[in-house]
């Protein structure tokens, strides 16, 4: 059982993370940590267990630049972030079959219960009937690595910033112009900077308990 002690530190470490606006661009992750905070992202759960994402991480300084062009919410994660990480998402449908086969070592069948349930699930019980609809849905699953990546960071004493401020379009076209992403496969979800903070962390401001909580008895 847990103790209040064991509890107390992991509120701390909520209350620590915040989404930081400024990195000190001289500290960087060391190679432990930063494995440590992608296998989380690894490690994160997915609808059907179908993991419909890949992970970008983005060194190169020319792209960077460029990307400042066409990401406006990024600009201070790429200026001075020691990590910058792109999520991309996939609807494949031979991704799926690939996670069946290749990850999950089961025979692949469109007939098969578990494709039938998944098609039902999909079409049925979340209307998921258009490529919008599904990417969005898929997209939603990205926020689950994103989320578990920024918390252990924290637990880690590093900051990050979770980011959608960028045209997706134009991300999504200059990715697949510079033969790192093929469009027909992913786009672009979401994005992480990820290093230390060069700033006072301000007032962290939330909804009571009482406010985002409601016991249905």
């Amino acid at each position: 059982m847990s103790t209040q002690e064991e509890r107390q530190r992991i509120i701390d470490v909520f209350h620590r993370r915040y989404a930081t606006k400024k990195f000190d661009p001289t500290k960087k992750i060391s190679d432990a940590d930063w494995q440590t905070i992608i296998e989380a992202g690894r490690l994160s759960p997915s609808s059907f267990g179908y993991e419909p994402w890949k992970f970008l991480l983005i060194e190169n300084p020319e792209i960077k630049e460029d990307l400042k062009k066409i990401c406006w919410g990024a600009i201070n994660s790429l200026n001075g972030a020691s990590h910058f990480v792109i999520i991309l998402v996939t609807i494949n449908s031979p991704h799926v079959k690939h996670m069946v086969e290749d990850v999950m070592d089961v025979d692949f069948d469109v007939h098969s219960p578990r494709s039938e349930k998944f098609k039902s699930f999909q079409e049925n019980d979340f209307d998921l009937n258009s490529d919008r609809a599904l990417f969005d849905w898929a997209s939603k699953q990205t926020y689950i690595p994103l989320t578990n990546m920024m918390t252990v960071a924290a637990e880690l004493g590093i900051d990050s910033c979770p980011i959608e401020g960028f045209n997706r379009a134009k991300v999504d076209k200059y990715l697949a112009d510079k033969g790192i992403i093929d469009p027909n496969k992913f786009g672009v979800s979401v994005m992480l900077g990820l290093g230390y903070r060069d700033q006072e962390q301000p007032k962290k401001t939330r909804q009571p308990l009482d406010e985002v909580l409601e016991v249905i008895k």
